[in-house]
């Protein structure tokens, strides 16, 4: 009996300590201690936002979209806690890649990593107030063979570092 409550209780204390790396084991961060999302290295591919076409009434600040209100004039943004930043600085045209949700379709499922339950609403949801997540890396966007729009990657190449969202037509670009 005191050997199976110790393996539950090394259980619990090593997912309490989890993180989660998608496309391999090994991930791109190498001191794991602050990550609780990351990414493989050197799959040239990025993370894809959600695309809305009404903006949420009350989100939670960090959250980020592609904002497809306006189909032809679509742009990554960001909620403050305030309002929403602008990341593209110009208008994307997703037309051709939206399509209608089907009849008796609702968005209410989320994911959360980091936490059991969250008050914030999302599709994907990361809770922690530790930890955070690393973009999937890549050394040039024009190594991702068809961007998608709301795709985000951190571009670590020779001389710079930048964080790069792709609106449906073109990559915007921030330099810390």
């Amino acid at each position: 009996m005191k050997k199976l409550i110790l393996a539950v209780l090394l259980t619990n204390i090593s997912l309490a300590n989890a993180q989660v790396i998608i496309g391999d084991a090994v991930g791109t961060a190498s001191d794991k201690t602050s990550v609780l999302l990351e990414f493989a290295a050197g799959q040239n591919k990025g993370l894809i936002v959600p695309y809305v076409r009404t903006i949420p009434a009350s989100p939670t600040p960090g959250t980020i979209i592609l904002d497809a209100t306006t189909a032809t004039a679509a742009r990554m943004k960001y909620y403050d806690g305030t309002v929403w930043k602008d990341l593209s600085g110009q208008d994307g045209d997703v037309s051709t890649v939206l399509t209608d949700q089907p009849t008796g379709v609702t968005e209410t499922g989320k994911s959360i990593i980091g936490a059991v339950s969250s008050t914030a609403d999302g599709v994907l949801v990361l809770e922690s107030t530790t930890k955070a997540m690393v973009l999937p890396t890549v050394t040039n966007v024009d190594n991702i063979p068809s961007p998608s729009p709301g795709m985000m990657v951190y571009v670590k190449g020779t001389t710079d570092k930048l964080l790069a969202v792709y609106n449906g037509n073109k990559w915007s670009f921030w330099k810390p």
